[in-house]
């Protein structure tokens, strides 16, 4: 069983491959993780915010995209 580690996507990747990376990690499909994000973003507010942070924060994962 391989251990899933929450990274940033180099291949699946809009802006900076934050919900591409999510979607790799929990095996999910990138728009639906795209489309969970903007839809909490509105309800909450912050999303835009959280957005940044976590681009700045997470790390890339490998050139594979896995």
């Amino acid at each position: 069983m391989s251990k899933r580690k929450l990274h940033k996507s180099r291949a699946d990747k809009m802006i900076f491959g934050v919900c591409g990376g999510i979607s790799e990690s929990l095996h999910m499909d990138p728009s639906l993780v795209r489309l969970l994000w903007i839809l909490f973003g509105c309800i909450f507010g912050s999303g835009v915010v959280t957005y940044i942070i976590v681009a700045m924060v997470l790390p890339y994962g490998n050139k594979e995209g896995k």
